[in-house]
């Protein structure tokens, strides 16, 4: 265990806390704000072609969804044979359905570092502002709301709901959904909502990579629906 932390802190921890700091100093007023909004891009970048593969392949997954609910309901009574019919779909099909895990699994441990800078890596920089106006070290009621804005936007752009309205049906959808999708509507109210809370309670350094990361985010899913569109379109 003393050997992961150690790793931990020396590959990912330390370094990304010295270019956050480096960034700063680069920046007129030494602006951490501005330095951590350059830091999360920059780290957003660099994972974006997984993220990007992960955004395709839930698409890719949603088209095989009448396929997927075929093989359910034929082999319903025999669990083994409905594993074998799945996993040669996905074969011919040429998708892999945990790829979209990978963005996570890469993310995870920069994201634990991330946090970990914010919330203690900061503490004795007294000089923590964005634009000169807004204290980093104080909770921000604006940067919540923000947070939780974009958050809810980032989920309402839904992969499964825009596949349905480019098929000209999102009128039909909105009269069939079953519980898994109002379920999934309820969680991006309720996420959105605790995403206020927790940016109000971990503080404003939180806040700015909160906002740039899903903002980020909903240009990835916006660049991949503006493609599928265009495919659809031309078909």
């Amino acid at each position: 265990m003393e050997f992961l932390i150690t790793f931990f802190n020396t590959v990912l921890y330390q370094p990304l806390l010295n270019i956050l700091i480096f960034l700063s100093t680069l920046l007129p007023n030494q602006d951490f704000g501005v330095a951590i909004i350059i830091l999360t891009l920059f780290i957003k970048l660099l994972l974006s072609p997984f993220s990007l593969k992960a955004i395709r392949s839930q698409i890719a997954l949603q088209e095989l969804q009448p396929k997927i609910k075929e093989i359910q309901k034929k082999y319903k009574e025999d669990i083994n044979r409905q594993s074998q019919a799945m996993l040669e779909l996905y074969r011919k099909e040429k998708i892999n359905p945990f790829s979209s895990f990978l963005p996570l699994l890469l993310q995870l441990p920069i994201l634990i570092a991330l946090y970990l800078i914010f919330l203690k890596g900061l503490k004795g920089y007294s000089n923590l502002f964005f634009l000169g106006i807004i204290d980093l070290n104080q909770s921000n009621l604006v940067l919540s709301l923000l947070a939780g804005i974009f958050q809810f936007i980032q989920s309402k752009i839904s992969l499964p709901s825009f596949l349905k309205k480019s098929e000209n049906s999102s009128e039909k959808s909105q009269k069939n959904k079953n519980s898994s999708e109002i379920i999934q509507e309820q969680m991006t109210y309720i996420f959105s909502l605790l995403s206020v809370f927790i940016v109000w309670q971990l503080g404003s350094t939180i806040g700015l990579y909160w906002i740039t990361s899903s903002l980020f985010s909903i240009g990835e899913q916006l660049l991949v629906i503006k493609s599928r569109v265009k495919k659809i379109d031309n078909v």
